[in-house]
């Protein structure tokens, strides 16, 4: 357990060969069990990357709260457990293949019998639907599979014995999920999750598993089944006849939009590749080569991309003396190319300085320079097209960045995997088949627009919250007013003065809150406390006192009731008050000796403030001079703004979400929308004086970059 960390994890974790007496493997079997539990454990790792967000999802659409309490449970439950189970699903996954074709491993799966309950009809129907899914997709790359593995153990090997087989690792996944404490409808849940992340791909591991083998010369007579999913990509994102026109009217833009660049290219040329440039009888390669010479270079990009790792111009020249070499002609880039590449490598030293992005994320950006210099070669659409996937992608990575921030557990963060991903996905695969790009927006947008909701949900409760809470100051503010314009400066006893500042208060914020200051309920409370205090102040008729004081007590009661107030506290209240009343009408002298002294009265000096759980964040400041303009940009941040905050050791971005106008207050939340900041217009002012806290350009990154360029580029041939 402790050299998990290994080289070599698998071995380390979950290997038991070296442990158990069963009989050596051959090491081709060895080799397609390694490579398949690579894949699979990359597909539980995407499966409960995203079973918190579905859970989560499942949670917010539940109108029982015992429901909503279910899921969440499920979630704790998943996060506790997660490396358990994808550590007893791999267990089981190599124990199985040390014991293929020996026992049934699959005799309780396949010869269920009669399920003893519905859960398990229920589960046992999830469970042939999706194997029959993936029999129907893939049921002949499977069989070939099967052959193979039988001739290479030299002994029959059935269907339902193959420990690669969709049934078998239906049955991994439910036993390493035994004793998570979840019911039937989440194990549904994580079972449809499991088919979408693990048995969505599985036609890539019979591909490799089939085409190691037949290279070996196990059954290489047998023709390869085709690769389904990488096929239906290609079609799926291939412009068909009725979109070419449009595609060519998009180049014919983006030739006319690069060559009107050119001109200010022009004092810039010579500057990458100078030493062949310089040579003016030096052939110019074709584009097409340079694409090839490209392809090759982005194969050593380093993981974390800096200008003095990897220059650009320095390697493609160097490759272009060797072709120099080789071929006996002196090369050199054609002057188109050449302004491309400088037009392109301009773009990504904006991106890489541009410090609206998180430093991680921007050094993972950079690195797709040289993909997208190709893409730029091949396609001048993507100056002209903003709808260019390659572009779309480029935005859609920065737009989903710009609010990530790194902590303790930055690497493992699913935006920072998904997009390395991504990245290398297009260093490794890209040539000059740009419908790469067009799978990898689809795939991203899915991710980032399940992220996104479950963000904006979290957003909206904060947002409720602080309204909540800013209605309920508001409420609190206008009771205070009243019990001031009643108390102060008054002498009452001190009996009624504590019930009426600690408890009809209450009566007085839950009128106000629940109906509003225009409703009878706050009229009856106001005129209730009114009514007692008149009561109380002598000289009275003991006539008219009689008359009143029932339905006042009945108000009182009532009132004090809907509050909870302590029963015993009420009634030692209303002792008090009938004393109180005694006295208002015979006079304070023909009370009992010692009575009172316990009805002391008090002058209300001070004014009444009301305590409150939550006190406001912040306070509201006088403007400054010079801070006016600051205010202003204060003022007008529109909902959705991102800010960083630079008065910690480690920069905080954090985005408006909410502006309560009635108390002054912007509210921010962090990316996945939790409060984590609050400023009055006047203090964020300050603060944006200060530089304490900046204001983030959240516009679309590529646009940005080329605005930027060509501004530069106008300055300098106007110097």
């Amino acid at each position: 357990m402790q050299k998990e960390g290994k080289v070599v994890p698998l071995a380390a974790t979950i290997d038991r060969g070296g442990r158990t007496p069963h009989p050596c493997l051959p090491v081709l079997l060895l080799q397609v069990r390694d490579k398949a539990a690579l894949q699979l454990r990359q597909g539980l790792q995407d499966l409960f990357d995203n079973a918190d967000d579905t859970l989560f999802e499942m949670a917010d659409k539940a109108f029982d709260r015992g429901d909503q309490n279910l899921y969440f449970e499920a979630m704790r439950d998943l996060r506790l457990k997660r490396k358990s189970i994808e550590r007893g699903f791999l267990d089981t996954f190599h124990d199985a293949f040390l014991r293929a074709g020996q026992v049934d491993l699959l005799a309780n799966l396949a010869q269920p019998g009669k399920p003893r309950s519905k859960a398990q009809m229920e589960r046992a129907a999830a469970i042939e639907g999706m194997v029959a899914r993936v029999l129907s997709r893939d049921g002949v790359a499977l069989q070939q599979l099967g052959l193979r593995l039988q001739a290479l153990l030299d002994r029959p090997l059935y269907e339902q014995h193959n420990p690669l087989g969709p049934a078998a690792l239906c049955r991994y996944f439910l036993d390493a999920g035994r004793n998570l404490g979840v019911g039937l409808r989440v194990k549904l849940v994580l079972l449809k999750l499991f088919e979408r992340y693990v048995l969505r791909d599985v036609d890539v591991i019979y591909g490799e598993a089939n085409q190691l083998l037949a290279a070996a010369g196990v059954l290489p007579e047998l023709q390869p089944a085709p690769r389904r999913r990488a096929e239906d990509r290609r079609m799926r994102v291939r412009p068909g006849p009725a979109n070419l026109g449009q595609e060519e009217g998009a180049d014919a833009a983006g030739q006319a939009l690069f060559a009107s660049l050119q001109a200010l290219l022009a004092p810039v040329r010579g500057q990458f590749a100078p030493r062949l440039q310089a040579v003016a009888a030096a052939q110019p390669i074709s584009t097409a080569d340079l694409l090839r010479l490209l392809s090759h270079l982005q194969r050593y990009v380093p993981a974390t991309y800096e200008a003095d790792d990897f220059e650009l111009g320095q390697q493609l020249e160097q490759l272009l003396l060797r072709v120099s070499v080789r071929s006996g002609t002196r090369r050199r880039l054609h002057v188109a190319d050449e302004d491309m590449i400088n037009l392109v490598g301009l773009l990504f030293a904006f991106i890489h300085n541009d410090d609206n992005l998180p430093a991680s994320l921007r050094a993972l950006i950079t690195r797709l320079h040289i993909p997208l210099l190709k893409v730029a070669l091949l396609d001048k659409g993507l100056f002209s097209r903003s709808s260019h996937p390659a572009r779309r992608l480029l935005n859609e990575i920065a737009g989903a960045a710009i609010g990530w921030e790194c902590g303790s557990e930055c690497q493992r963060d699913s935006l920072h995997m998904r997009v390395e991903r991504i990245v290398q996905r297009l260093l490794n695969d890209f040539a000059d088949d740009a419908s790469l790009f067009a799978e990898l927006l689809d795939d991203f947008l899915a991710f980032n627009q399940d992220e996104r909701r479950r963000n904006e949900l979290l957003e909206q409760r904060t947002r409720d919250a602080e309204e909540g809470r800013a209605r309920a100051m508001q409420a609190r503010q206008q009771v205070q007013h009243v019990l001031n314009q009643r108390l102060r400066g008054r002498v009452l006893p001190q009996v009624v003065v504590q019930m009426l500042v600690q408890a009809w208060s209450q009566v007085l914020l839950l009128a106000w809150l629940k109906q509003g200051e225009a409703s009878q309920a706050w009229r009856d409370a106001v005129q209730t406390m009114d009514m007692l205090l008149a009561s109380i102040t002598p000289p009275h008729e003991p006539q008219a006192l009689l008359q009143q004081v029932p339905g006042l007590l009945k108000a009182l009661r009532d009132g004090l009731a809907s509050v909870a107030l302590d029963a015993v506290a009420t009634r030692e209240f209303f002792l008090q008050l009938e004393q109180l009343h005694l006295r208002a009408c015979a006079g304070k002298e023909a009370l009992p000796s010692g009575e009172g002294q316990s009805l002391g009265d008090v002058l209300v000096e001070q004014e009444i403030v009301l305590t409150i759980a939550e006190e406001p964040a912040c306070v509201p400041l006088h403007t400054a001079d010079g801070q006016a303009a600051a205010l202003r940009q204060a003022q007008r941040l529109r909902i959705g703004t991102w800010v960083e905050v630079l008065d910690e050791d480690e920069p905080l971005r954090c985005k408006l979400v909410a502006r309560i106008d009635s108390s002054d207050r912007l509210v921010f939340a962090n990316r996945t929308g939790m409060k984590v900041r609050e400023w009055s217009s006047a203090s964020l002012a300050q603060a944006l004086q200060r530089h304490e806290v900046r204001v983030l350009d959240d516009r679309l990154l590529f646009e940005r970059a080329l605005e930027a360029v060509l501004e530069s580029l106008r300055q300098g041939q106007a110097q």
